[in-house]
């Protein structure tokens, strides 16, 4: 597969029924790491908000991926409760700008990511390192645009951003929760892996599991 694979409405929707299918099998799991640090209704949350995604799109399929990208977001943001709605919809809303019409490359998609992953830093005010989200994201991208710079296709770039979405989700176990409602526990948020990280590198698999298809 070449960097040039052209992303269309269809498969972007692919992901997102691929992101919606593990993230309602993982709801509970994702409920159960936030009940340690958090509120307890991450995966709930994340489930009903992918689920209206998914309804929103097979009512009224959008025919561009800007549209798309929009319409993804602004579910995301009326129907996902605490801080995850605001944050998800604004990594799709700042994708939406970033592409062109009815198609894009692969260097187009990491471009829409990027401008995506500001998006949820200037929303959240997070950094590296604060256990949230961007933990998982920033590497993800990071090996995303590393590997497309060198030459791999969408598919093997995605599959390593993958990884180290995994990674990044795993190293936040042993970080002091600065940011969110796991910042009150303090010391105490030291030995849990935080429900955003996991749902992010859900997201970037989702990611690699449907563009790599047939890949």
């Amino acid at each position: 597969m070449s960097t040039d694979q052209t992303i269309d409405v269809a498969l972007v929707t692919e992901w997102l029924r691929e992101f919606a299918r593990v993230i309602t099998e993982n709801a509970q799991y994702l409920s159960d790491l936030d009940a340690a640090i958090g509120d307890a209704d991450h995966g709930i949350n994340m489930d009903r908000g992918m689920t209206a995604v998914i309804a929103a799109v097979d009512e009224a399929p959008p025919t561009d991926l800007p549209a798309l990208f929009k319409k993804v977001g602004m579910t995301l943001v009326s129907s996902v409760g605490g801080a995850s709605g605001p944050l998800y919809g604004t990594l799709f809303l700042r994708m939406a700008p970033a592409f062109g019409a009815d198609t894009a490359g692969a260097a187009e998609f990491a471009k829409a990511l990027r401008a995506g992953v500001d998006g949820v830093v200037a929303r959240g005010r997070a950094e590296a390192g604060d256990k949230t989200m961007f933990d998982a994201l920033a590497p993800a991208l990071d090996a995303l645009e590393g590997a497309l710079a060198s030459g791999d296709g969408l598919a093997p770039a995605l599959r390593a951003a993958a990884s180290a979405a995994e990674q990044g989700r795993d190293a936040t176990e042993s970080m002091v929760a600065r940011k969110g409602r796991a910042s009150y526990l303090g010391q105490r948020s030291v030995g849990h892996i935080d429900p955003g990280a996991t749902s992010s590198a859900m997201l970037i698999t989702a990611a690699a599991t449907a563009f790599g298809a047939g890949g």
